[in-house]
């Protein structure tokens, strides 16, 4: 399987370029989100609060300050790394606004008692994705809104400056793929795919949101919540009457192009990145607590290897103890620093 020409398909689907339509580059966002239906066929979003242009991100935990030395040891792994993979989780995109589940305080897990969708009641239960879909038709316009952060950017640099052999991220939101980067493989998928799990079908995830406009014209909810993933929480009463699509093509049930937990990555994926870790001469972890073993399993690939492996996460990780070094900084702060060349 070609992973630049899946996502260079992705970009196709007009991924690049989509701008906040608050037009704030860092935004706070309040739990009190409204949609209404206007008269122009579009949902519009209430904040009961205004952006925060101050604010770098509601969901990015606490740091201490940047070390000086660790940033020169940073900057020395880098180079004389010729053939660097990174690993990429949720803490990279924290900056962008976009929740994760497990950072200290501000996680999903810290804020509420809420989890994750499980892939196994999704498939089995018609209600269940019938509620999924609810919520997620509400996140959708801003989750698919947010933009590239200093920390995505970077890293397409490095890209383009030939440092970067191969990016490996578990995180679904699409923004390393709208910062540029090609050599990427997105190991649980995209949330800006959609599939059907009858046919194999696959649709912009754009295209199912208007089918949803359709089909629901009245229908309104305010949602209690933001989680990562695009999702918010509704209460019962408002998802009962929404109504969702099935497959255009044969009437099966829709699914986003994604790994729910309780899933697993497709055994040629894992391969694949098996064998891009086996090219590398050293690992970089970004933004990870590494705590899901589909992503932590790289790392013991390399640690069998003998890589140097670099940790950025803030928080504590499951490899800090593989770690060459470990940084607790924000990525967006500390990735621009560094020279690729």
């Amino acid at each position: 399987m070609n992973y630049i020409s899946q996502n260079a398909n992705i970009a196709h689907l007009s991924l690049l370029g989509v701008k906040c339509p608050l037009s704030c580059g860092s935004m706070r966002m309040s739990f009190g989100l409204t949609f209404k239906r206007t008269a122009k066929v579009h949902w519009r979003a209430n904040f009961s609060q205004q952006c925060s242009l101050r604010s770098t991100g509601l969901f990015v935990p606490p740091s201490p300050p940047l070390d000086p030395e660790k940033v020169k040891e940073l900057q020395r792994f880098i180079t004389l790394s010729k053939r660097l993979l990174v690993m990429t989780g949720a803490g990279i995109s924290t900056e962008s606004g976009i929740p994760d589940y497990r950072s200290e305080k501000v996680g999903l897990y810290a804020r509420t008692d809420r989890r994750p969708i499980q892939h196994g009641d999704f498939v089995r239960s018609a209600p269940v994705r019938q509620r999924y879909w609810a919520r997620n038709f509400v996140g959708w316009p801003q989750f698919s809104s947010r933009q590239p952060n200093p920390a995505h950017w970077a890293l397409s640099n490095w890209e383009r400056l030939g440092k970067l052999h191969w990016l490996v991220t578990q995180n679904v939101d699409a923004l390393h793929t709208k910062a540029g980067s090609q050599r990427l493989t997105e190991l649980h998928g995209c949330m800006h795919r959609v599939l059907c799990l009858d046919c194999g079908e696959q649709t912009p995830r754009g295209v199912l949101q208007e089918r949803f406009q359709v089909l629901n014209p009245t229908w309104s909810a305010e949602a209690h919540g933001l989680a990562p993933d695009g999702d918010v929480f509704l209460t019962e009463e408002e998802v009962q009457s929404f109504q969702v699509p099935s497959c255009s093509q044969c009437g099966g049930p829709l699914k986003p192009d994604v790994v729910f937990f309780g899933d697993t990555v497709k055994p040629d994926k894992v391969d694949f990145v098996h064998k891009r870790v086996k090219e590398a001469d050293s690992l970089l972890v970004v933004g990870s607590s590494l705590q899901v073993y589909s992503g932590y399993r790289f790392i013991l690939t390399a640690r069998e290897k003998k890589l140097p492996i670099v940790i950025l996460n803030i928080g504590p990780t499951r490899s800090d103890d593989l770690a060459s070094l470990k940084l607790d900084s924000r990525c967006g702060e500390l990735l621009p620093l560094i020279d690729p060349r």
